[in-house]
C-alpha cells in the first residue's frame, strides 16, 4: 500500500517530559523519505490529563496514530482496544494505531532492540547476556531477548526485588537468573540502568568479559554516555540505544501506513548531529 501526499495524518508523541524527544525529527524524515503527508507533533500530557487527551486526541478524523514514552507507557496497555500479545505480556504500549475508531495498541521497543543489535552482526541465539537494571526500559526489551533462545540470562539491579520480580515474570520463556557466574563470560551486556545517564558509571559486580563482548545502552545520547564510556575501555564493540530509537520508530510508521521506512538515512541523520 503506497499513501500519496494528498492527505495529511496527524500523529505524535506523548510523554512528560516530552521537550528533548527526537521522535519529531525522526517521523519527519520518514515522511519526506517515503512521500507521506504528516503532522506529528510532541505532546506534553501529565497523568491525570492522560486518558482524556487520548480520548480528544483520536476525535479528529486525521488521527492515524501516537507514540507513547515514559511515564505513559503502562497506562497506556489499559487502554480500551485490541492490544497485541506482547504489549499484553509487558503491560505497556508505546504505539497506538487508530484503525477506524478502534485503536491497536503494541509495543514496538523490543523489535526496535532485536533489529538494531542484528543490525550490528550480534544474534542472541546461544548467548550468554548479562543485564544491568530491572525498570521500564529493561521490561520494554526483555520478551523479545527471552524468546530469541539466548543461552542464559543474568539480571543485576540495585533492588534485589525488582530483578527477582522480573525473573519471575519471564523465567517461562527463557532461562534467567540473578547473580554473576564469574566463570563464564557474557557474549552481551545489556544496561537499562539510569545509571548509564547520570554522572560515572561503575557496575556493582565483578564481570567477566572479553574483549568480543558487546555492550549495548538502552539510554542513547549526542554525547557519549557514561556506560559506553566505560564499555569502550573493555571492547570495540559498544554501542548506545540510538538505532534502536531509529528502528522502533519504523516499526511504529509500518503499524500506521504499512510502509517500513528507510531507516539508513536518518540514523546517519541523527550520527551527524553527534558531538
Amino acid at each position: 500500500m503506497k499513501i500519496g501526499m494528498s492527505k495529511k495524518f496527524k500523529l505524535g508523541v506523548v510523554g512528560d517530559p516530552i521537550e528533548h524527544s527526537l521522535s519529531p525529527f525522526i517521523h519527519s524524515r520518514f515522511s519526506r523519505n517515503e512521500n507521506v503527508n504528516i503532522n506529528y507533533l510532541a505532546y506534553k500530557v501529565n497523568n491525570d490529563d492522560f486518558d482524556i487527551f487520548i480520548k480528544e486526541f483520536f476525535q479528529d478524523k486525521e488521527a492515524r496514530g501516537l507514540n507513547i514514552t515514559l511515564p505513559h507507557k503502562k497506562r497506556a496497555a489499559s487502554l480500551e482496544g485490541k492490544i497485541s500479545q506482547e504489549a499484553q505480556y509487558i503491560n505497556a504500549v508505546n504505539t497506538i494505531f487508530n484503525d477506524n475508531d478502534n485503536l491497536h495498541l503494541f509495543s514496538t521497543d523490543g523489535a526496535g532492540f532485536i533489529k538494531d543489535i542484528e543490525n550490528k552482526k550480534f544474534s542472541l541465539k546461544n548467548k550468554n547476556i548479562l543485564i544491568i537494571g530491572a525498570g521500564a526500559a529493561i521490561e520494554s526489551i526483555l520478551y523479545r531477548v527471552a524468546i530469541a533462545k539466548p543461552m542464559d540470562i543474568t539480571i543485576i539491579n540495585r533492588t534485589i526485588e525488582k530483578a527477582d520480580r522480573l525473573i519471575r515474570k519471564f523465567g517461562n520463556l527463557t532461562k534467567i537468573k540473578s547473580g554473576v557466574d564469574t566463570d563464564k563470560p557474557f557474549d552481551l551486556v545489556i544496561n537499562g540502568s539510569s545509571a548509564g545517564l547520570t554522572g560515572d558509571f561503575f557496575p556493582e559486580e565483578n564481570i567477566p568479559l572479553t574483549s568480543k563482548t558487546y555492550f549495548y545502552d538502552l539510554n542513547y545520547s549526542l554525547t557519549e554516555t557514561p556506560f559506553c564510556k566505560w564499555a569502550n575501555e573493555k571492547a570495540d564493540n559498544v554501542h548506545d540505544g540510538m538505532g534502536m530509537l531509529v528502528y522502533q520508530a519504523a516499526y511504529s510508521f509500518e503499524k500506521w501506513f504499512n510502509i517500513f521506512p528507510n531507516t539508513d538515512k536518518v540514523i546517519n541523520d541523527l550520527e551527524e548531529m553527534r558531538e
